[in-house]
């Protein structure tokens, strides 16, 4: 189950946050959303394997794996950087995934690359025999299909919906699904505006806008400045939020409201995409750098 908590701003403006995170103790936030009808789909096909790929500590890597032992898949990785090879064990994130029972492919970032051309498939299929594709991120209609179901009804109270943007599945389905009065924002962790044309492919809605200021330098960039934000927004709230994705996202709309970016009594719902299994190997980076880490357990 996930819940809805609400913190006040200066100018009657509120914000509430739905707990996305909390609706799977291991498959949380839109990683659920995104394989809940990809992993019916499987099934109609009598598919046995799921394969997909993914970075060192991807969330979606982690999520499949689980979502796959628990529903009776074969699981297969095929992970970004082929350096990673023997160190699973140092790795939380894939450590976590090959208990849960899948089968790793570690490629180069090069032939990751390829990861969408059909060659590149066929070698797996050659390999493994058939398999269900799960995308990177989990990105495809059907995932859209399944994050359309995050807003419900009584979310219609809310001006903005606010989310982090990965591979613009998630915010797709949240922009299908907004009421004619509500705007979407979405906050992308990486670099660069190529995700307005991913959105569109599968965005139904027009009121929706990209804020491209917060993501820290792109994709798994951290600061000293974010993660003393999650920290105090942790103790403050006790709510965790994870460095990639959804710290940056309300990082950056907490900055907005003190910018005066919204109207006075506005209402805004972010959304958590959960995402925290991926700042145990964070706080590995952010220690052999000597950083600060991220404390959000107790």
């Amino acid at each position: 189950m996930n819940q809805l908590v609400t913190i006040n701003f200066p100018h009657s403006i509120s914000v509430s946050i739905k707990r996305e995170d909390l609706i799977h103790p291991f498959v949380s936030g839109n990683k659920f959303r995104k394989l809940k009808y990809n992993l019916l789909q499987a099934k109609s096909e009598n598919q046995k394997t799921l394969l997909t790929f993914g970075g060192a500590y991807s969330n979606h890597i982690a999520a499949v794996a689980y979502a796959g032992m628990e529903q009776g898949f074969q699981t297969i990785g095929v992970i970004r950087g082929d350096e990673l090879r023997g160190k699973i064990q140092e790795n939380p994130t894939l450590a976590f995934a090959q208990n849960c029972g899948m089968q790793f492919e570690f490629v180069t970032r090069e032939s990751y690359r390829l990861k969408s051309e059909s060659l590149f498939i066929e070698k797996w299929n050659q390999k493994y025999g058939s398999f269900y594709l799960v995308p990177e991120g989990g990105t495809n209609d059907l995932a859209v299909k399944g994050c359309q179901e995050i807003l419900t009804n009584e979310d219609g109270v809310f001006d903005y919906v606010c989310c982090a943007v990965g591979t613009g599945g998630t915010i797709s389905g949240i922009i299908n699904s907004i009421l004619p009065h509500q705007k979407v924002l979405g906050f992308p962790a990486l670099k660069g505006d190529f995700l307005n044309e991913e959105i569109r492919n599968f965005a139904q809605n027009e009121n929706w806008e990209l804020i491209n200021a917060y993501h820290f330098g792109g994709y798994g960039k951290v600061n000293s400045e974010l993660v003393a934000f999650i920290n105090q927004f942790y103790s403050q709230t006790k709510i965790p939020l994870d460095p990639i994705y959804t710290g940056k996202m309300v990082f950056g709309v907490i900055d907005l409201i003190e910018r005066n970016y919204f109207p006075e009594n506005s209402k805004i719902l972010l959304i958590h995409t959960g995402g925290l299994q991926g700042v145990q190997g964070m706080n590995l980076k952010l220690k052999s750098k000597q950083l600060p880490t991220i404390d959000i357990y107790d």
